[in-house]
């Protein structure tokens, strides 16, 4: 093995795990920014949304008016 491969190896996974942080950071912001603005303009009481690739999100309107935000997000490697 020469030593221009470890870099490379390790260039190519720090950018792999990046691309996963950013993916769940996506779904995380669009679930508390988009889905979160229409649960409210459209004062609903419970919504559960899935994207099909695992990402899953559920929010319920609390008896104090505040909103709980449950998500989850898969990753293939």
């Amino acid at each position: 093995m020469s030593t221009n491969e470890n870099p490379q190896n390790l260039e190519e996974t720090l950018e792999v795990s990046s691309n996963i942080i950013e993916k769940k950071q996506n779904w995380a912001g669009f679930v508390e920014t988009t889905v979160v603005n229409f649960f409210v303009e459209c004062k609903l009481e419970k919504l559960n949304i899935e994207d099909g690739k695992g990402n899953k999100a559920k929010l319920m309107r609390q008896k104090d008016d505040t909103i709980k935000v449950e998500y989850t997000s898969t990753t293939t490697l």
